[in-house]
């Protein structure tokens, strides 16, 4: 093992083990530490599903190496504070912006980077949620209607 390489992962500091060091973030993540939010959709970075927050900035873990992000601050669905998590839960009920659920931890992830950090919102803001974001039973207008009632 490389001495000092560690991920902060939701607030926990974790050991990269050297055989993760070139492997993709997603898959540590998922197979390792048990964050089942963090979706593989494409494995090209284009669908959304996979969006973590790198130090705050939301990006593909798909396309990232555990030994690139190395000692960076790593952010999924279940590091957002709980009653981030419920309210948006509660407003994708009201407004119909579930299917199967697929794409709704990028959806979560980009909406809580979105209405956090002093991000102007409008329509730019709605846009900027589904640009992305795939998601394969088409709730696009419902989830645009969450955002705009979050912020």
């Amino acid at each position: 093992m490389k001495a000092g390489l560690s991920l902060r992962v939701n607030g926990a500091e974790y050991e990269i083990p050297e055989q993760w060091l070139g492997r993709r973030l997603l898959d540590y993540l998922r197979n390792e530490l048990r964050l089942v939010s963090v979706k593989e959709g494409c494995g090209e970075g284009d669908c959304g599903a996979c969006t973590v927050f790198v130090d705050g900035e939301p990006m593909c873990a798909c396309l990232l190496l555990c030994g690139v992000v190395a000692d960076r601050n790593i952010i999924t669905v279940e590091g957002l504070a709980q009653d981030y998590r419920q309210r948006f839960a509660q407003l994708c009920e009201k407004h119909g912006g579930l299917q199967c659920g697929f794409c709704t931890p990028g959806f979560t992830m980009m909406s809580a980077w979105l209405t956090g950090g002093g991000t102007e919102t409008g329509k730019d803001s709605l846009d900027k949620l589904v640009a992305g974001n795939i998601c394969r039973c088409g709730v696009y207008q419902q989830l645009k209607n969450v955002l705009a009632e979050l912020t």
